[in-house]
């Protein structure tokens, strides 16, 4: 396995720069997922690593090497995209062997190498397989059989599980995560999906418009995110936005915008009188019928577990999760609880977070 370092990464296609001076290293065997909205420029990102685009400026190394300069194949790499790319006419133990076969390995040491790994994956009785005759999930773990048994210093993952369906999609992310344990691989994954990213990832990079917005642990990420995108983008539902001032005591209220008050946790770091940002997720909001800001239901979705509200509450929606099960219907007024230690402040114009949750 191998380190991963990127200096001042850059990449742009005539005029339009797509990424602005990336810098970011991955340490031997971390599992790191790059994560944001599509067209952040992570699938670019991966591909430049891979040696699939080329670099504008700046370098990617490999074990301390320079690969700007190698072919896919010198740098000892194995990829797994998102659509497979089987070769529909060979069976899967031909898929799996195809670049050991290229590489000039015997025929007897393929066989034993392919074998070792359809038997990792549970792959043993699909050898003789081609893909059409195989699943989504099936076909995704042929094609990560393919990259395994090329022995890879790094292994790439761009977006492998955006073409199954949900449920296959966590059964595949538990299967992934159990091999990185296995192997203790170095994996540089791609993804739009939050939730992926929370549950497999060692260290996450949030990226927006070919910028690195914060990388850190998954609960690094949500506890204290820097900026309001960060905060936004990781936890589902996503994190509730309510803009105001501090009321003058600076202690005990928020003056949203169209003057109705909410109550805060107190924060002694931020002013009173600040224009800002109130991030509350919605697992922390709570009811309180005597101190609580009135809204009003418009969507509510019982999950069994807990109960999904979507309110107005002074013009803006909030959603709210909550573990009653409540007898409530769209129209009922509740009062919605904002005072939770877990909220954050964010600076109004740049967005950057003023206070970090408790």
């Amino acid at each position: 396995m191998a380190t991963v370092e990127i200096d001042n990464l850059h990449k742009s296609y005539g005029a339009l720069q797509v990424v602005h001076g990336v810098s970011m290293s991955f340490q031997d065997g971390e599992f790191i997922i790059l994560v944001g909205p599509s067209g952040c420029g992570k699938s670019t990102l991966l591909r430049m690593i891979a040696g699939l685009e080329e670099i504008t400026g700046g370098t990617v190394s490999i074990d301390g090497t320079v690969v700007n300069n190698l072919s896919p194949k010198e740098r000892n790499i194995a990829m797994v995209f998102q659509n497979y790319a089987l070769y529909p006419q060979m069976t899967v133990a031909q898929n799996m062997g195809f670049s050991l076969e290229l590489s000039k390995v015997p025929k007897d040491q393929i066989a034993t190498m392919v074998n070792e790994t359809a038997e990792i994956l549970g792959l043993t009785p699909l050898l003789d397989r081609k893909p059409s005759q195989l699943s989504g999930g099936q076909r995704q773990r042929v094609a990560m059989g393919r990259a395994i048994v090329r022995d890879p210093e790094v292994f790439l993952f761009d977006e492998p599980l955006s073409n199954l369906d949900a449920n296959l999609r966590v059964k595949m992310r538990a299967e992934i995560k159990a091999l990185h344990q296995r192997l203790g691989s170095t994996i540089v994954y791609v993804t739009h999906d939050q939730v992926e990213a929370m549950t497999m990832a060692d260290r996450i990079v949030v990226l927006r418009a070919g910028r690195v917005e914060q990388i850190g642990t998954p609960l690094e990420l949500y506890d204290n995110p820097q900026n309001m995108f960060v905060a936004g983008f990781l936890g589902s539902p996503a994190m509730n936005f309510l803009a105001g001032k501090l009321a003058a005591d600076g202690a005990h209220g928020l003056v949203l915008e169209s003057g109705e008050t909410v109550a805060v946790a107190y924060r002694p770091d931020v002013d009173a009188g600040s224009d800002v940002v109130l991030g509350v997720r919605p697992q922390d909001i709570t009811l309180d019928p005597v101190n609580g800001a009135a809204a009003v239901i418009k969507v509510i979705e019982p999950t069994g577990a807990d109960t999904h509200i979507l309110a107005e509450l002074a013009g803006q929606e909030v959603t709210c999760v909550l573990s009653e099960r409540l007898d409530l219907k769209p129209g009922d007024e509740i009062c919605l609880s904002f005072k939770t230690p877990s909220a954050h402040f964010f600076d109004l114009k740049t967005e950057a977070r003023l206070s970090a949750g408790n």
